[in-house]
């Protein structure tokens, strides 16, 4: 039995979604109207995954998700609105610790709650199995606990021996795939790699499309990288990641000038958007399989495996996220069970990784 605390002011949304988790039955539930009956309950209840509004009264849901993650950390799916200030306050979220979000159906919400079933309960379950890292806040963690500052966290495993991959030569591309967790994996992914980077990078998150523009945005600005949106045909260019856009996929493509991104409908077999399986597979339609690098990370389902294990059969090279840092290991996992990664890496890895196998 999952153990579910729905934290929202509307007391008809706080019905709604009561309503939704009833209709399972794995699903124990309690409520709470703001952030602040939400802590109160964290200890009594001791929920496995919490439901959270972002505005609310008293206390707001971000400032709520603050104190959980340091005071009792456990998976957290935001509730957001998909606004463009939704957006930003969702990626917010997911840095702070979020582990994914659903999007609240506009309109009148009663008339439309139905479509938030399917998506709402898949993702609470993920959510319940997901591995929150242990570095996440740790310091403010173990302040809290014991009332005084404390040390420094322990420094990171060394990496493990690995036989240096042989380096590529010439032009190529890397694809990169990720769904759950992406966010703040894709932050720890592109702040390590130096804005001398020599190939493009393509990245497929599953988003919707108000959100995919804030996410490059903000990665932009974190990263030593020039980090787009792709809402058209864009020419890919050493030094740059091509972030493509949500509710649609991406896909490559050659022009007279050279290789370009843009944006593409959903087609039939492709469930999950932007998909990294159409990504890839374009990809290797007009770059050699030998110039291309598949990195898969986190994220729920299995996008991107089949296409990456064909990658890797062809004779390009592949990375998926070890189990260890991955916060849920559904893409990755499904990669290395096909037998298609050469390697499995800690996340904080796959930067250095990357670095080897590029010119």
């Amino acid at each position: 039995m999952t153990k579910v605390l729905v934290v929202d002011d509307s007391a008809l949304m706080r019905k709604l979604l009561g309503r939704i988790f009833s209709t399972a039955a794995d699903f124990e539930v309690r409520f709470a109207r703001n952030g602040v009956e939400a802590l109160e309950l964290l200890e009594p209840f001791k929920p496995d995954v919490v439901t959270l509004d972002v505005q609310m009264p008293q206390m707001d849901g971000l400032t709520c998700l603050d104190r959980i993650m340091v005071e009792r950390p456990c998976p957290v799916v935001m509730v957001s609105s998909l606004t463009a200030e939704g957006a930003e306050t969702t990626l917010k979220a997911l840095r702070l610790g979020a582990i994914d979000f659903v999007a609240k159906p506009e309109g009148a919400i009663s008339l439309h709650i139905d479509d938030l079933t399917e998506e709402l309960l898949t993702k609470v379950r993920a959510a319940s199995a997901a591995r929150i890292r242990s570095s996440v806040r740790l310091k403010e963690r173990i302040r809290h606990r014991i009332g005084r500052d404390a040390a420094a966290p322990p420094s990171a495993q060394l990496p493990r021996e690995r036989k240096t991959p042989a380096r590529a030569v010439g032009d190529g591309l890397v694809v990169v795939g990720t769904s759950t967790g992406g966010p703040p994996a894709l932050e720890a992914l592109l702040t390590a790699l130096p804005a001398t980077f020599p190939w493009p990078i393509v990245v497929a998150q599953h988003m919707p499309g108000t959100f995919t523009g804030a996410l490059a945005r903000r990665l932009d600005g974190l990263s030593a990288l020039n980090v787009v949106e792709v809402p058209r045909a864009l020419p890919l260019q050493a030094g740059s990641v091509f972030v493509g856009k949500g509710d649609g996929d991406m896909v490559i493509d050659r022009r007279a000038s050279g290789l370009v991104a843009l944006p593409a409908r959903s087609q039939p077999g492709y469930p999950w958007h932007p998909s990294t399986d159409r990504l890839v597979r374009s990809a290797m339609d007009h770059v050699p399989p030998s110039q291309i690098v598949g990195v898969l990370m986190t994220g729920m389902g299995s996008d991107g495996a089949k296409a990456m294990t064909l990658l890797r059969a062809r004779g390009g090279r592949t990375i998926a996220e070890a189990e260890e840092t991955a916060v849920v290991w559904g893409m990755p996992g499904e990669l290395v069970a096909a037998d298609g990664a050469d390697w499995v890496l800690p996340l904080p890895e796959i930067a250095g990784w990357l670095t080897k196998l590029v010119p």
